[in-house]
């Protein structure tokens, strides 16, 4: 793991959120900072010294929000915590000169901020963080595959649609584990690099075709591409496992109906590679205070 120094700042909050936030609020503790863990008391990989009252928030020179920073779009996500909290109420905790960052910041979070005249930098929107994090969620969700499909992964039919940076990540690991890969991608351009690459592509006119045929599916489009027609498509042995932020690209009721195996995998890096995950936005923040200074 690189070395981060959050110069020049010493006392950090960090609020909410999942094991990733654990290991950022002990990471920081063990390079000397002061850190107050807030909203975490029931996240056992936490060191419980650091344990805090948002009483302290005032203090904090940094602010580490949590990723997602709402689920719901009013309150702090807090699964580690008994407690719900206000997005309202916490901001108005925050010293307005305080450096605060989060993951998935909607525009009506940002909005609420900048209501206290506070600035939240969205780590999810720097690009070293997002190629990182696919790599996690991808190899992740290999895993994944393996553990719940019947047949290896050598010879098996692997179907991705959409071809952004998780799919890319997949396209690396998949077929170096002796898996046919086929990609749906809407543009001819994706489609032609994908062929380079030395994988099967296809418009997503053709996604039934390709679903029959699959042994396992991994979407990674939020868009509705799975419907229940896509879906009757699909063999019953085999597993779909939906990669997308929501609203996904399943419809899942109808999975449901159909008796289509689903996985929802959201948030694959915080659950499986949380020391990992956490180191990455503690680099990517790094290099955001960096940046803030020089210029």
């Amino acid at each position: 793991m690189g070395v981060i120094s959050m110069i020049p700042y010493k006392t950090f909050a960090v609020v909410g959120g999942d094991l990733r936030q654990a290991h950022i609020a002990n990471r920081l503790a063990s390079m000397g900072k002061t850190v107050y863990a807030m909203l975490l008391e029931q996240n056992k990989a936490l060191d419980s010294k650091l344990w805090a009252g948002l009483e302290q928030l005032p203090n904090c020179e940094a602010v580490i929000l949590p990723m997602p920073l709402s689920s719901d779009e009013e309150t702090i996500h807090t699964p580690f915590s008994k407690e719900k909290i206000q997005a309202e109420s916490l901001f108005s905790k925050i010293r307005p000169d305080a450096k605060i960052f989060a993951g998935r910041v909607t525009s009506k979070m940002a909005h609420l901020a900048e209501h206290y005249g506070l600035k939240i930098h969205d780590y999810l929107d720097r690009e070293e963080l997002a190629v990182k994090n696919a790599g996690i969620t991808a190899e992740s969700a290999i895993a994944l595959a393996i553990q719940e499909v019947p047949i290896s992964l050598i010879g098996a039919n692997v179907l991705i649609t959409g071809y952004g940076r998780i799919s890319k990540a997949l396209l690396q690991r998949l077929p170096a584990m002796g898996a046919r890969v086929y990609i749906a991608a809407r543009k001819c351009a994706d489609r032609a690099e994908i062929t380079a690459r030395g994988c099967k592509s296809l418009s997503m006119d053709l996604l039934p075709q390709a679903a029959a045929a699959a042994d396992i599916i991994m979407n990674t489009v939020p868009a509705p591409l799975f419907t229940k027609e896509v879906l009757c498509a699909v063999k019953s042995e085999s597993l779909l496992i939906d990669l997308a932020s929501k609203p996904g690209g399943v419809a899942f009721d109808a999975a449901r109906e159909l008796g289509v195996r689903t996985i929802w995998a959201l948030s694959l890096p915080g659950k499986t590679a949380p020391i990992s995950a956490g180191e990455i936005i503690l680099e990517t923040i790094e290099n955001c205070l960096t940046e803030q200074e020089a210029g």
